[in-house]
């Protein structure tokens, strides 16, 4: 009886060996040769599946999106707004060996969009996802009156969304200058300034 292949599963199993391979290698080291080599698969087992290096690449970063995006919604937010937000920023930053790896996974993949468009394409779709999530979040303080009178929120969005940003490549370049608490408190801190007083 010949044997049932799951598609979905290999395709994973392959967007995890590009994975470890960024992590471990650069973004450039995922060729689709060595790919097939890191997944244990023929050069043609893996052409099945993906034809090209952006193929790849892109299906691999939607699946880490994908995890990320999982882990969020798996979370259990209490209903207080400023808390859940800052739950929610915390499954962004690299407080844990598993986002840290996703960390430097996607700043490898991120310095790959800036020459090649098919990656940019992603790589700018993320980015607004990102940034329509940090906007809702300040729509959601505002519309609770829990926000600072007279706010703007896109701009608020905005900066929210630099300030994440900013973190997550301090602390994976130069983690030995921030710890996770102190990440952390950085967050806490803009988020403090963003809710009114009274």
């Amino acid at each position: 009886m010949p044997k049932i292949v799951d598609h979905e599963k290999r395709k994973e199993h392959i967007a995890e060996a590009v994975l470890r391979l960024i992590r471990r290698e650069g973004i450039d080291s995922a060729s689709v040769r060595r790919v097939a080599e890191e997944a244990g698969l023929t050069l043609g087992a893996l052409r099945h599946y993906f034809d090209a290096q952006h193929d790849l690449l892109a299906y691999a970063m939607r699946l880490l999106i994908a995890r990320v995006g999982a882990r969020i919604e798996r979370l259990p937010l209490a209903g207080q707004m400023r808390a859940d937000i800052e739950a929610i920023i915390a499954q962004l930053a690299p407080l844990d060996e598993e986002r840290l790896a996703e960390a430097e996974i996607w700043l490898a993949f991120a310095g790959k969009a800036v020459s090649d468009p098919a990656i940019r394409a992603l790589s700018q779709e993320v980015h607004e996802a990102l940034f329509d999530a940090f906007k809702r979040m300040i729509v959601a303080l505002c519309e609770r009156g829990l926000a600072r009178p007279g706010i703007d929120p896109e701009l608020e969005a905005r900066l929210l969304h630099a300030l994440v940003d900013g973190l997550v490549v301090h602390y994976t370049t130069y983690a030995e200058h921030l710890d996770p608490a102190g990440l952390m408190r950085i967050v806490s801190a803009h988020l403090d300034g963003l809710i009114r007083r009274d």
